[in-house]
């Protein structure tokens, strides 16, 4: 099956406090990435200093931030955000806040088997973890339906990466991320600690006596979701708000050309 969007931003499709104006037609798609959300601004004073056909004044602007309005993406895109986060299952919620009915969720995030080999290395030298616990594909899987999606679909593969020196391997892991395992070391580390950091590297070699480039491995969880249709409770007397009725009326229109 294929998923059919057509997302597109809006501009100018937001209110005065820096959120979503659902006036506008279309869909918006919310890019998330590098844990940072693109959130909804506002630059209020704008049009008052540079008015349509007029001068340009000297006026305050000020630039508001909000919080994307319930329901007004079709699309919620995060790349490599999950693993990171503090709270996931809160991150999933928003998400799910975030998007329409029938919206679509696609996202991918580290899993456990990310930097075994790194892992040995520091239970060796009777170090702290080097990363925190990655969370396996099978339980991003049952968060989803807990927090209210449908059909999640998951997926995962693993990929070795190789480097040709510790400081170029450090440089790498730098670049993705920080260490928010709870028990790592609590302080700065020495120059005698660095020496022994990079012994230990040099023996991730992947050649068959450890030498040859520094080998680590990467697991890659992929995974998409649909936020469903709320389902209407069938009893002996059900009481339906007129926005679920306007829903439901808009589910029975269907285009000729697709009923036949």
């Amino acid at each position: 099956a294929h998923v059919k969007l057509a997302p597109r931003i809006r501009h100018g499709a937001v209110t005065r406090d820096g959120g979503m104006y659902l006036g506008n037609p279309g869909a918006v798609s919310l890019a998330l990435a590098n844990d940072v959300p693109i959130l909804p601004c506002f630059i209020d004073g704008a049009r008052e200093a540079a008015p349509i056909g007029g001068r340009v004044r000297l006026r305050p602007i000020t630039l508001r931030f909000g919080e994307p309005q319930p329901a007004s993406a079709d699309m919620v895109w995060a790349n490599m955000a999950l693993h990171m986060a503090a709270d996931p299952r809160a991150l999933l919620g928003q998400w799910h806040r975030m998007l329409a009915h029938d919206g679509f969720l696609m996202f991918s995030c580290l899993g456990p088997d990310t930097l075994v080999q790194l892992r040995a290395a520091y239970r060796a030298m009777g170090w702290p973890e080097p990363a925190h616990v990655f969370t396996d594909m099978h339980d991003w899987g049952d968060m989803l339906v807990a927090a209210g999606y449908a059909e999640p679909v998951m997926d995962m593969e693993r990929l070795t990466l190789t480097y040709a020196s510790p400081q170029r391997l450090l440089e790498e892991l730098r670049g993705l991320g920080r260490n928010l395992q709870p028990h790592r070391f609590p302080g700065l580390r020495g120059r005698r600690w660095q020496a022994q950091l990079w012994q230990a590297l040099a023996g991730l070699g992947d050649g068959p006596a450890g030498d040859g480039p520094l080998a680590l491995t990467f697991e890659v969880v992929y995974g998409h979701a649909l936020k469903p249709q709320p389902r209407l409770p069938v009893q002996g007397e059900t009481v339906l708000s007129l926005d679920d009725m306007r829903r439901v009326l808009q589910q029975g229109k269907r285009d000729p050309a697709q009923s036949r």
